[in-house]
């Protein structure tokens, strides 16, 4: 199975450039970033192009060590004003921009992404600066639901997931933009990853596109569902697992893999509310050789409108998994899934209060250089949830 349209354009979009530049509050300023790059810079991949030097992605990963946590309110008259729904975060080592994506399906404010200014460090994190949000390019009337976010190795260009919506027939995407938010084209995806409208088959509402990851190499890209397709299984429960697709599509050529992740059953019961609890992934992140960090969140009700969130951190790889494309149903079939290992359950941390994880990114290389992870909730828009920032060392292997 190939994808089609690989970097294809796509039709006419609304653009809205980045208007002004304000700070929200932490600590000491941060030295001025550098302009986001030119819109003319698109497409073109450098040579040589240093891809895994420029990734800040580790070699290996044997410990996360928590080195501080924020919070970022809502500010109104700020560029913080409609800030919230985080699902997707990466950075640009050649700006010192970092990009944060609202999964707010232009409720709040239209379909937007953030450039911002982090300040990390051995401390822990100081200020958070951001720019003003900038629009989403879209098709007239289509309202999308954003997921996930990279910055494409080596070029001026971002890479975003939306999950789609079944009920009303938009498939989910994973389109091209300029950093100033102009669109670049298309990633095609495999049709086993779309909705099948009037038949429960394909990916199900709300479970598809919620992680993306680029190879260290730059060579690939990973798309990870949330949850299983409906001819793979159930969604987890209680008492079982699912078997996800995780899928690699090479960006020179080349055919398709994909593989099963085996996401983890619910780890807890709701205890309140409607009883709503779920488990899935929420985002990848790629290091070494085919290598990837993967969230697991799962969230349970303990009031009306509350909930309690377990995120597991796990490592993932090929290994002898099965390749999986040309099955038609995961459910039942003899097949390898793809190793993994925990890392880090966020519980064993003690933090006071650990928020809906939706993004993750590598950061900027510490001074005795160990690589960063910075981990960014998504805070729904609700007030009894927070938009929290968590950064940790990785130590090697």
């Amino acid at each position: 199975m190939k994808p089609q349209g690989m970097l294809e354009r796509w039709r006419a979009a609304a653009v809205l450039a980045l208007m002004g530049c304000a700070a929200a509050a932490h600590a000491a300023p941060p030295e001025t970033p550098a302009a986001p790059p030119s819109a003319n810079a698109v497409a073109a991949q450098p040579t040589p192009c240093a891809a895994a030097a420029w990734s800040r992605a580790p070699d290996s990963i044997g410990r996360l060590v928590l080195l501080g946590s924020a919070e970022l309110p809502r500010l109104p008259g700020s560029h913080s004003a409609a800030f919230g729904g985080i699902s997707g975060i990466d950075f640009d080592p050649d700006s010192g921009w970092w990009y944060l994506l609202s999964d707010d399906r232009s409720v709040h404010a239209p379909a937007r992404y953030y450039p911002a200014r982090i300040t990390l460090g051995e401390r822990g994190i100081g200020r958070i600066t951001l720019e003003a949000p900038v629009a989403l390019p879209l098709p007239p009337g289509e309202v999308p639901d954003p997921e996930a976010l990279r910055v494409l190795p080596c070029r001026a260009l971002l890479a975003w997931a939306s999950e789609g919506d079944r009920t009303t027939g938009l498939q989910p995407a994973v389109r091209l933009i300029t950093p100033e938010g102009r669109p670049a084209g298309d990633i095609g995806l495999p049709a086993t990853l779309l909705f099948q409208p009037g038949r429960e088959r394909g990916a199900r509402h709300n479970r598809t596109l919620e992680g993306l990851a680029y190879s260290p190499a730059g060579d690939a890209l990973w798309l990870a569902m949330e949850g299983p397709l409906y001819e793979d299984g159930p969604l987890p429960d209680l008492q079982r697992g699912a078997l996800l697709r995780f899928t690699r599509l090479p960006l020179n050529g080349g055919a398709p893999a994909q593989l099963a992740y085996p996401v983890d059953a619910i780890p807890a019961a709701a205890t309140g509310g409607a009883s709503r609890a779920d488990n899935g992934v929420s985002e990848i992140l790629g290091f070494a050789a085919d290598r990837l960090l993967v969230v697991e969140r799962s969230g349970r009700e303990v009031a009306a409108g509350q909930f309690v969130f377990d995120i597991r951190l796990y490592e993932t790889w090929p290994g002898e998994a099965t390749h999986v494309a040309d099955l038609p149903s995961l459910a039942g079939a003899d097949l390898r899934p793809m190793p993994k290992r925990l890392l880090l359950a966020l519980s064993t941390l003690g933090l006071p209060h650990v928020d809906n994880i939706e993004a993750a990114a590598w950061g900027p290389r510490l001074a005795d250089g160990r690589a960063t992870l910075l981990l960014v909730s998504d805070d729904n828009f609700s007030p009894s949830q927070v938009n929290q920032f968590l950064l940790f060392a990785v130590e090697p292997q």
